[in-house]
């Protein structure tokens, strides 16, 4: 009989407070044995208040304590090494009034951005030139220029981040996705560095 247990963590997972954890919560377990269902169901650890929310379990202590209770089996770990669990506790309603005070703070903070670059570029002037060129005239208001510019430069940012409120252009994720991606990846990495008190300095 093969005795060799696979186990796949999964990189994150969201839990209610106070919950067991169990291995098939963090994992995906493949084996022939006859005790696969019972280690799906094995509980390796109880939330706690003092867990806040988030918390690491470390792959190595997972086969520590499935070695423990199952010395018979082999406990193998592929892929991630660790699982980072956060706790999903209920949060209040965000009052409406708050969102459109943000949401306006936002489109003043990005119409300023907007404008302050295309005066630092000139581009009312460049736009006056190429007036001039294609038409010979003389004017401070090529509105056939700016109009269409305004309206693509519009589209342009709505392509740029794949989004129109809940829906998505195609299924790339946008540039704003990937930053906060990578900005959670880092997140966790600190989070599972400080949880596990590790002594050599990350790599730079």
């Amino acid at each position: 009989m093969n005795r060799i247990v696979y186990l796949r963590l999964r990189k994150y997972l969201t839990v209610q407070s106070l919950q067991p954890i169990c291995l098939y919560d963090i994992a995906h377990i493949s084996t022939s044995s006859n005790l696969k269902s019972k280690l799906e169901n094995e509980v390796l650890y109880q939330m706690k208040e003092e867990d806040h929310e988030l918390l690491i379990i470390d792959g190595f202590l997972v086969i520590d304590r499935l070695s423990n209770t199952y010395p018979d089996l082999e406990f193998q770990i592929i892929g991630p090494s660790h699982t980072t669990i956060r706790v999903d506790k209920q949060k209040r309603h965000t009052p409406v009034l708050f969102i459109c005070f943000v949401w306006i703070l936002l489109f003043i903070g990005t119409a300023m951005a907007i404008m302050n670059f295309h005066y630092d570029v000139s581009m009312e002037e460049v736009q006056i030139r190429l007036h001039y060129l294609f038409t010979g005239e003389q004017t401070n208001h090529p509105l056939w220029i700016q109009i269409p510019y305004s309206l693509g430069l519009g589209m342009g940012m709505l392509l740029f981040f794949n989004h129109w409120f809940q829906k998505r252009f195609n299924e790339e994720p946008s540039p704003l996705e990937i930053e906060v991606f990578n900005y959670q990846q880092d997140i966790d990495n600190y989070v599972y560095h400080k949880e596990n008190n590790y002594s050599d300095e990350p790599p730079e």
